[in-house]
């Protein structure tokens, strides 16, 4: 219907190059660390600090039987929206959304990287 009446604008100097190369190294690498971008803090604190053990304070605030829990094990996998802890004593996994997560207390020293420089606390 339209036509050719739009046409995507052309700038001087500014035009695709499609014949470009992969950069050298690990393609792995580069996309775990754009992944840093574009996920939480928390998140990330959470993912650096794999196999630790913690103790996740959560609140249901709708819930009038599961108000307040504690959850201690290891950090098995963070997410964007979720937390998973493997607790060692009794062998259950815990599958825990980020919303309801207060606060997490660790049990041993942590890895924090801010600006991709890795410290230990």
């Amino acid at each position: 219907m339209n036509g050719n009446f739009y046409q995507n604008p052309t700038f001087p100097g500014n035009q695709m190059n499609n014949n470009y190369t992969t950069p050298p190294g690990n393609i792995s690498s580069v996309s775990e660390q754009e992944d840093y971008n574009e996920q939480s803090y928390i998140e990330n604190i959470l993912r650096l600090n794999k196999g630790r053990k913690v103790k996740a304070y959560v609140s249901f605030p709708d819930s009038t039987e599961w108000k307040n829990s504690i959850f201690t094990g290891l950090i098995e996998e963070a997410g964007k929206d979720h937390l998973i802890i493997k607790d060692t004593l009794n062998g259950n996994w815990y599958l825990i959304r980020i919303l309801y997560l207060d606060y997490v207390e660790f049990m041993e020293p942590i890895n924090y990287n801010h600006l991709y420089s890795e410290k230990t606390f």
